[in-house]
């Protein structure tokens, strides 16, 4: 089960210009059958400070030429970099992230996160993503992500932990709050795995908690949801609901979102090995409780229109 983050993470915060693609308000209600590959690769994309589509969501589609397109960061997305935990303490390397085109990729293109280790913390980099703009409170949140079971290349057996959850931005906040999906394919912290864990957070530092277990393997594509309305939050996978945690262990302050690949420890020494994690998509709608079902029905409604990229939710 996921342990506190005691070392504050490194945030970077700037100023951000929103781009212009229209989004058809209609995409929401298409047939998902509609919605077929797209191939996304291109010049990087221009920005507009008014984009248009349905209130109150966020939609990427990760159609980014490289991590330093600049539409990256005008889409408010950092490459996190530097020092803090969780994992092996200040090895977060952009060299970690990626946008290669994928055939498996319901857009044609995926975030790629790679975390490599030589089994020294000198030859280990972590990969994360995340939001820069703390304005995801309750509503439902949905991404469609490929864990690994196996390394992409070297020897097997590392705890690794392959993530995507909101939190808030400082660990020692008075209302902190932090809803995870984290699946570790050979266990950690004494567990032997495969297994994913879903934690909602009420304190990082003394840890505060509940979480619920699933033992199984899920190499592959798989949709997370996180659906947090009316006093309690829910954790689906493919549909289907695993876990629901209420009273205390709810959203209590803006969060921005995170998907991570990163190694709890450094088991063996036995040369070169790299785990790779993708990100198809990421869906937010604000203050509403999104069906599965629904929310398949809108990325689909968002891929037969071309659109790679919508953000409506009001900024805090």
């Amino acid at each position: 089960m996921s342990q506190p983050r005691r070392i504050s993470r490194r945030r970077a915060w700037t100023a951000l210009t929103l781009p212009a693609l229209l989004c058809v308000l209609a995409a929401c209600s298409a047939d998902p059958a509609a919605g077929g590959n797209t191939d996304a690769a291109g010049p990087a994309r221009d920005a507009s400070p008014t984009p248009t589509g349905p209130p109150g969501t966020l939609f990427d589609d990760f159609a980014y030429t490289g991590a330093d397109d600049p539409s990256l960061a005008a889409h408010g997305w950092a490459i996190r970099t530097g020092g803090g935990g969780p994992g092996i303490k200040s090895t977060w390397s952009a060299d970690g992230a990626a946008f290669p085109s994928d055939p498996t990729a319901e857009g044609g293109k995926v975030l790629r996160l790679r975390s490599s280790t030589d089994g020294t913390a000198q030859g280990t980099t972590q990969a994360e993503v995340h939001t820069t703009s703390r304005n995801f409170f309750t509503g439902t949140y949905a991404a469609r992500v490929h864990f690994s079971d196996k390394p992409t290349s070297g020897r097997d057996g590392d705890h690794v932990v392959q993530t995507f959850f909101p939190i808030s931005p400082s660990d020692s906040s008075e209302n902190y709050s932090e809803l995870d999906f984290e699946y570790l394919p050979n266990g950690g912290w004494g567990s032997k795995g495969p297994q994913l864990d879903n934690v909602s957070w009420y304190k990082a530092d003394p840890p505060d908690r509940v979480h619920n277990t699933l033992e199984r393997r899920l190499a592959g594509w798989h949709t997370l949801m996180i659906t947090a309305m009316d006093g309690k939050v829910t954790y689906s996978l493919d549909g289907k609901d695993l876990f629901t945690s209420s009273g205390k262990y709810v959203p209590r302050e803006q969060m921005d979102i995170h998907f991570s690949n990163w190694l709890i420890d450094l088991p063996f020494a036995g040369g070169p090995r790299t785990w790779d994690m993708k990100v198809d998509w990421v869906y937010y709608k604000a203050d509403e409780a999104v069906s599965p079902t629904d929310v398949q029905k809108t990325v689909a409604g968002f891929h037969s229109t071309g659109t790679d990229y919508i953000d409506t939710v009001p900024k805090p």
